[in-house]
């Protein structure tokens, strides 16, 4: 048998660290210090597991920059101490936060696990323990040479591993909560863990570097019929916004108004970064494909192939803390740095 992992796992809040008062049945978190006494199946694992918390926690609705570079920090100063790493998050924004944190997390080749469930933990047919156990089980596995079995920031959700900046939430009510529509799953849990092999690519070579992200001026604006003008240019022309995604129709089609196109234009014209990406859960971006996507193409726009909007938030974050000339950006930005787009 092999040594025990070690395994550090984080609680940031979110429903999976509430109990229920036995005399109230009021929901409170948790101390996740005693987490054995609460799962004791855990004492099952070849796996020694240790445990720090936000000291409130945090709704996921509440999450941003500041708690990822908090998560973030926490990683790389236990870098060297643990096989890998738990993430314990509410769902609602958990696809935003893995996507964040592969792109910060430079050089890593450890598992950072996100997980979370839709019941509390402390409720009768929760799903928290079973994603908990498999999260620390897949954190903790090694190879036959010793080596982590995933080496990136994934989601495990259901049965699922997903790599993280693939990942989107689908579900407010069923346990499967969470997809990855472009990309195929990282693992699935059955009697036995399957490992995709051939899926799981570590992006890293374990020198660990965290890029802090911080609050920027950029916007997401979803297209749909009869969009007022007026709105459209104040977000494009908005001193304030270096970067507008555009979540699209279909293969990344606009309405062909002369209006939008202009404001289009002109925001590419003072150096803003436009992105391109689909409203479409599954597929992708292919501006080649008809006219108005030519069209959106031959003034500047950027292509975001099959990338999530999560990722793509995520994504100009990291790239603009870098530095880059714009031309740097949008090159950078239409390569796949995490596995977060197909070409």
């Amino acid at each position: 048998m092999q040594q025990p992992s070690k395994v550090l796992l984080i609680y940031t809040g979110g429903t999976i660290g509430m109990v229920q008062d036995v005399d109230s049945n009021a929901l409170h978190p948790f101390d996740f210090s005693q987490i054995s006494a609460e799962i004791p199946e855990l004492n099952k694992l070849n796996c020694v597991i240790e445990t720090i918390a936000f000291d409130v926690p945090i709704d996921s609705s509440d999450i941003g920059p500041s708690d990822w570079n908090r998560l973030a920090n926490a990683i790389q100063q236990n870098y060297a101490n643990y096989d890998g790493f738990i993430v314990l998050h509410g769902t609602d924004t958990m696809a935003y936060t893995a996507s964040a944190l592969s792109f910060m997390l430079e050089g890593l080749n450890k598992p950072v696990i996100l997980t979370g469930s839709q019941l509390p933990i402390g409720v009768l047919r929760t799903d928290g323990k079973e994603n908990l156990l498999t999260a620390i089980e897949l954190a903790g596995d090694k190879d036959e040479n010793g080596k982590p079995m995933v080496g990136e920031v994934a989601i495990y959700f259901e049965y699922k591993l997903i790599r993280g900046n693939r990942a989107h939430k689908t579900s407010t009510s069923h346990f499967d909560a969470f997809n990855s529509p472009n990309f195929r799953i990282l693992a699935e849990a059955g009697v036995n863990i399957e490992y995709k092999n051939h899926h799981i690519s570590p992006f890293g070579n374990g020198e660990l570097k965290v890029v802090e992200l911080h609050e920027q001026g950029i916007f997401v604006l979803p297209i749909f019929p009869g969009m007022a003008q007026d709105q459209v240019e104040f977000v494009l022309e908005s001193n304030k916004n270096w970067a507008v995604i555009l979540m699209t129709f279909g293969a990344g089609n606009i309405p062909m108004k002369p209006w939008f196109i202009d404001a289009i234009k002109n925001a590419v014209a003072k150096e803003k970064m436009v992105v391109n990406i689909t409203q479409c859960t599954k597929g992708k971006v292919n501006m080649n494909l008809y006219k108005n996507g030519q069209i959106l193409k031959s003034i500047g726009v950027i292509g975001g192939s099959d990338i999530t909007s999560e990722a793509a938030l995520a994504k100009l974050m990291y790239l603009k803390e870098k530095n880059l000339s714009i031309k740097e950006l949008k090159t950078q930005f239409e390569r796949p740095l995490r596995g977060e787009m197909t070409l």
